[in-house]
């Protein structure tokens, strides 16, 4: 162990629906219904006493800058309606109206090598989190640590048990559950799910309700992940950052059939920081632009949007049906020797260098997506000051 810093390290090789459904209007709580569940993770609620250590995520860095494939931020338009192809009634690749938001993990280029280095890694977390007492590191390292922790079993997750195409059936884990409650890490012991993670310690210990929006659920209805790990530096401008992404999104808040429809997240998070619907609104203003502060001036009443638990992914967890043909040789039966990628014993281009349909038509959408934004003035990239350093030469921001 380095003195003030520990290092936690991977190396990974360097890619229209209808509206959504009437749902019954919210139902704001108290936190109570939760208490009885938190007691057994006190041991993870940070201490009043701190030590000045940090985690160092560069390997993760490294390893989300492969893994993770950016859309742009939202048009706040649905996606364009998908045809089939000529001769054929199935549609492959993702068809929600949602699936130009939010980034993507490229799960069909996972190999085994990258998915036992992605396992070291999660191992080397929880070992982290077992033999250093994270309650006494600043609040902001241990919330990157949590974050992190949790975006990482669940791309393990999915990756182990990829191709899928609705994370929330399961089953995962040692307990054979939906991806959200199942147990995915143990650390001290403790066996975690992402939902206990979330909840019960992050949640339960934190009172900014923007820590919701660091939390990557490998679905296309949840938060955005990033391409960057958290860190103690940050993590406050990460979390601001996707909180202003998935609220000015389709999927975070749309208007509707007279009332304002905003995404389950918050009715998961509605009991810790939300028990009020007014506490709601006022969050959702602190990070809405023009168009979703003019929704939420337009709709009195608030109700719970229809949550798409499609995997965030690239194919929509389908292999692209011209991958699998049988290619012929040419030249009266003897193979092609020549050309690029070319198979000289069956002819046939190799597969794993044959481009996807499916997500060669998501990065066109994408890129046509990105022109509307480019022509309406949307921003569509944003610059982190490194280390966390604000403009103002101010240090980075403790999240309550």
């Amino acid at each position: 162990m380095k003195p003030r810093s520990i290092i936690a390290s991977i190396a990974l090789s360097a890619l229209s629906a209808p509206l959504a459904a009437e749902s019954a209007a919210t139902n704001f709580q108290t936190p109570s219904a939760h208490s009885e569940t938190i007691s057994d993770l006190s041991q993870f609620a940070p201490a009043a006493n701190r030590k000045e250590h940090r985690i160092d995520y560069e390997f993760l860095d490294d390893a989300l800058g492969w893994l993770v494939i950016p859309m742009g931020p939202s048009i706040r338009e649905g996606a364009p309606r998908v045809t089939p192809g000529t001769g054929t009634r199935f549609i492959y690749g993702h068809t929600s109206r949602y699936r130009l938001e939010g980034n993507r993990v490229a799960f069909s280029h996972f190999d085994s090598q990258k998915m036992s280095t992605l396992t070291e890694y999660r191992l080397d977390l929880e070992r982290i989190g077992t033999e250093l007492d994270l309650t006494t590191l600043p609040r902001n390292e241990q919330l990157a640590f949590w974050l992190n922790l949790h975006n990482v079993a669940v791309i393990e997750a999915l990756a182990a048990n990829y191709p899928l195409r609705d994370p929330s059936e399961g089953p995962f884990g040692a307990n054979e559950a939906g991806l959200q409650d199942a147990k995915l890490v143990t650390v001290r012991g403790v066996a975690l799910s992402p939902r206990d993670i979330r909840e019960r310690i992050v949640f339960a210990n934190w009172k900014d309700p923007k820590v919701m929006y660091g939390f990557w659920r490998g679905e296309i209805g949840g938060p955005s992940i990033q391409r960057l790990a958290f860190t103690g530096s940050n993590v406050d401008q990460l979390l601001a950052l996707s909180a202003e992404e998935f609220v000015n999104s389709l999927r975070g808040v749309e208007g509707f059939n007279g009332k304002l429809r905003v995404s389950r997240i918050f009715e998961e998070a509605q009991p810790f920081f939300f028990s009020q619907e007014a506490d709601l609104r006022s969050h959702l203003t602190q990070f809405a632009n023009d168009d979703v502060k003019s929704l939420m001036a337009k709709y009195e009443s608030t109700a719970f949007n229809r949550y798409e638990t499609d995997i965030a992914d690239l194919v929509f967890g389908r292999a692209d049906p011209g991958l699998n043909f049988v290619c012929p040789s040419n030249n009266f039966g003897h193979p092609t020797t020549s050309g690029s990628n070319i198979n000289s014993a069956t002819g046939c281009q190799d597969q794993a260098t044959r481009p996807n349909r499916a997500a060669a038509r998501l990065m066109k959408e994408r890129q046509e997506k990105l022109v509307k934004a480019y022509k309406r003035g949307i921003r569509s990239g944003t610059v982190i000051y490194g280390d966390g350093a604000y403009p103002d030469g101010e240090g980075a921001k403790e999240v309550e």
